[in-house]
């Protein structure tokens, strides 16, 4: 065989865009789920509740839960602070329902001490579309995916009430009387949605974002 023939082996920097380490917050909510959805994505799943496990990780996704309890535990955890330099510096993260509201840059409806990290220049109100009651699936057009509508769990979801000038709007809600609400953006490096898709075994959403990770 030609020596010219063999591929070379690939990289330690290779192998690590490849297979990238995103971190899960693991202080309250749907964790295991987001989880089972990366490394089935192709990624290295870690959790974090520490800042020096937060400096060791490539992205983060900060899952379902409830949104206050998230926004004091990060306050407890003495992530708050860090995970905002984060992000400022440009770490690609995704949240999924409570993880968007704590992306906004301004949350309606939310308790007076609750923190936000400003992730995407967007207004969210929280709990928008009502109690666990009023929860519903429905099928959305989400841009940038391929092979048909996906299917959306809303789960006392929040909505977006103003996406900023640089905020791509991904999906919207296609009928009824939420019709037109935004349900899925994405700024940069940073994605979310009010939906959970790590429910539904549906991984078009977590591909996307590992994709977007391994390119940042």
């Amino acid at each position: 065989m030609n020596a010219s023939s063999v591929a070379a082996p690939a990289t330690e920097a290779q192998q690590a865009s490849s297979r990238p380490t995103i971190g899960v917050l693991a202080l309250q909510g749907d964790v295991r789920e987001h989880v089972a959805a990366l490394t089935s994505c192709g990624a290295q799943p870690v959790l974090v509740r520490r800042a020096s496990e937060l400096a060791s990780i490539d992205a983060l996704v900060i899952p379902g839960g409830e949104s206050t309890a998230i926004s004091k535990l990060l306050e407890v955890f003495e992530l708050l602070e860090p995970l905002r330099a984060r992000l400022r510096a440009g770490m690609p993260a995704f949240g999924s329902c409570a993880g968007m509201i704590l992306l906004a840059s301004e949350v309606l409806d939310t308790r007076p001490d609750a923190q936000h990290l400003s992730g995407i220049d967007m207004t969210v109100r929280r709990n928008a579309f009502g109690r666990q009651v009023d929860s519903f699936e429905t099928d959305l057009d989400f841009a940038g995916l391929d092979d048909g509508a996906i299917r959306a769990v809303f789960i006392r979801a929040p909505w977006v009430e103003r996406a900023g000038d640089d905020v791509q709007v991904l999906a919207t809600v296609p009928s009824g009387p939420f019709a037109g609400r935004i349900v899925a953006v994405r700024q940069g490096n940073v994605l979310a949605t009010s939906f959970h898709p790590e429910v539904t075994g549906d991984l078009r959403v977590h591909r996307m974002f590992v994709d977007l990770v391994r390119a940042a």
